[in-house]
């Protein structure tokens, strides 16, 4: 038999999605109601609706018997049914959703209620685990594969009544498949295809990139899309170095970037455990905030030691922090050099970074809101290692080591974090699967790939897995601990620490998702809040003339020391509550 084409894949398996969630939802029973309930019949239109409903509407709608849990669901299924073929959002729908929602209806009407998220759908990212959907982290090799256990953060959710609706697009392996020299576009998997942005999903009309991609990138490895576009109340997506702040930035959304170890990494296919974390992604920050309490543990996982880093706040409660006026009195940083305004690099010629005036328009206003809520303003709260001389000891200067410019002999000058890691705790990972894993080890996954061109499985290359191979996880230890230390040292206690206690700040204030890559190193929190838009206009290669792209979500993220997410929380509460800046997509079929 021949092997499928990738372009036959993908469109196979974008039909299968809208089938299955057009069946489901189309099911005799999916609009009935119990006769006590007060809902909608088939013949009536809906006393509420899910399109950008908060998670306490539908708990109260719920409780008041205005909506069931199956309505909840069966209208989430519907939309995924009508713009799924736009938007690419799914790589599976769970197919006993009406189920789950009808007991939990049960349980609700007995009077037991399992938790906050009774009853309400969300999503995953596909790199989590459920023991009753595939876990495919996007890659052919792992197609349809069930693993023989969920998640933590799987099983926390359950506990807490949530539905799991469906599995969401991802950029393969967390974007750990191709580097240079053809680096693999975001939101991009073998598996699934493209994932389209709500806010502009046409394909990118330039030559160079006409590959599928959509003209607004949908940003970093999670996919804010489907929460974006109502499919659900609100998802879970992982990050190890900008894939929770980066998509949220892109699709107008809440993140909150743990700390890491906050939330239990058990059961999640790693990309590096010195950097990855879950988190929630959702269309408010009080909505994020309670799907935060449910994913951490109420103690430490002992599957993951990481979990001992932060204790839980009382009950895992953090709506408690949902403070309008808490940026009274907050002292908070904006970190100028690089991040607002460009900087100079030791050993390059042309400075680096800076905001284009749209951009720096955007986040003044964000600035005079922060001063007009009465919080104090440190501008600028430079971070030190950003202006360090010493090239060897300036952030700007050391970099991830990825793809084959960075293979061995090319990597003296770029952190292997990222490349042993990858080897380390994806072959650990396998290992945990026992009989049930599609491959045995990273080289395994390398070869079936390499079987497998035909079907799509390297559409991009997989630089980043050779690179990531080629570590010997013995001899060059030295060099990992080497430069694990150094990340450590440059990102935090020369980095972000320093700069937060020399001005004993609550928060950072950075541009959209670009304080990332120094947060994530020494595994620090970040919350993002919409902002508002900014052109979507390139500048290395523009848009062809008649082209009329339309703008880009943009947010303001707010980066504390490690453990802080309740005041960030509060900071971010208030700050939304100041601005509302977040603006549904318009969506066509």
């Amino acid at each position: 038999m021949k092997p499928t084409s990738p372009v036959c894949r993908r469109v196979g398996h974008s039909l299968n999605v809208l089938v299955a969630a057009l069946a489901i939802a189309t099911h005799p029973l999916a609009g009935q109601t119990p006769p006590a309930g007060g809902a909608a019949t088939p013949d009536s239109p809906p006393s509420f609706s899910v399109v950008e409903a908060t998670i306490p509407q539908m708990r109260a709608a719920l409780e008041q018997g205005r909506v069931t849990s199956r309505e909840l669901v069966s209208q989430s299924l519907q939309r995924i049914a009508t713009y799924e073929e736009t938007l690419n959002a799914v790589l599976a729908v769970n197919p006993r959703a009406l189920a789950e929602a009808d007991a939990r209806d049960r349980e609700r009407r007995e009077g037991r209620v399992r938790g906050p998220l009774h009853g309400i759908p969300i999503a995953l990212k596909d790199n989590i685990q459920t023991t009753d959907l595939p876990t495919t982290g996007g890659t052919l090799a792992f197609e349809g594969f069930v693993p023989p256990y969920e998640a933590t953060l799987t099983r926390n959710l359950r506990e807490a009544g949530a539905i799991i609706i469906a599995k969401t697009v991802m950029t393969e392996l967390a974007n750990w498949i191709a580097g240079s020299p053809t680096p693999m576009p975001t939101n991009y998997s073998a598996l699934g295809g493209y994932g389209r942005n709500p806010y502009d999903p046409r394909r990118d009309p330039r030559e160079a990139t006409a590959d599928g991609r959509p003209a607004l990138a949908t940003g970093g490895s999670s996919s804010g899309i489907g929460t974006a576009a109502s499919f659900w109340a609100a998802n879970v997506g992982t990050e190890t170095s900008g894939s929770i702040l980066s998509p949220a930035n892109q699709c107008m959304l809440v993140g909150i970037k743990p700390t890491v170890g906050r939330i239990s990494r058990h059961g999640i296919i790693p990309l590096t455990a010195d950097q990855d974390t879950a988190g929630p992604m959702a269309r408010t920050v009080t909505d994020a905030a309670i799907l935060l309490g449910v994913l951490e543990g109420a103690a430490p996982d002992p599957a993951d030691a990481a979990t001992r880093t932060c204790a839980p706040p009382p009950g895992r409660d953090y709506t408690k922090f949902l403070n309008p006026n808490g940026l009274k009195g907050a002292r908070i940083g904006i970190p100028r050099a690089y991040f607002y305004s460009e900087a100079s690099v030791p050993g390059r010629e042309r400075a680096s970074g800076g905001l284009n005036k749209e951009t720096a328009d955007l986040m003044d206003e964000a600035i005079a809101v922060l001063k007009a809520q009465g919080a104090v303003v440190v501008d600028p709260a430079d971070i030190p290692s950003v202006l360090e001389a010493d090239p060897s000891k300036n952030f700007l200067s050391w970099s991830l080591c990825s793809g084959a410019d960075n293979a061995k002999g090319k990597d003296a000058a770029c952190s292997v974090v990222f490349k042993y890691g990858m080897k380390r705790d994806f072959n650990a990972w396998l290992a945990t699967l026992g009989e049930a894993a599609p491959v045995k080890s990273l080289t395994g996954l390398r070869l079936w790939n390499l079987e497998h061109t035909r079907a799509g499985s390297l559409r991009y290359g997989q630089s980043n897995l050779d690179v990531s191979d080629e570590m010997d996880l013995v001899a060059d230890r030295r060099r990992y601990e080497a430069d694990r230390a150094k990340d450590l040292a440059l990102a935090g206690t020369n980095g972000i620490e320093a700069v937060m206690k020399a001005h004993k700040l609550d928060a950072l204030l950075f541009p959209g998702g670009s304080g990332a890559s120094i947060a994530a190193r020494p595994g620090l929190p970040t919350v993002i809040v919409p902002l508002g838009s900014v052109p979507n206009a390139p500048q290395s290669s523009p848009f062809p003339s008649g082209f009329d792209a339309r703008p880009a979500p943009y947010g303001a993220s707010f980066t504390g020391l490690g453990c802080s997410e309740p005041r960030l929380i509060e900071i971010a509460y208030a700050f939304e509550q100041a601005t509302k800046k977040r603006v549904p997509p318009r969506l066509e079929k």
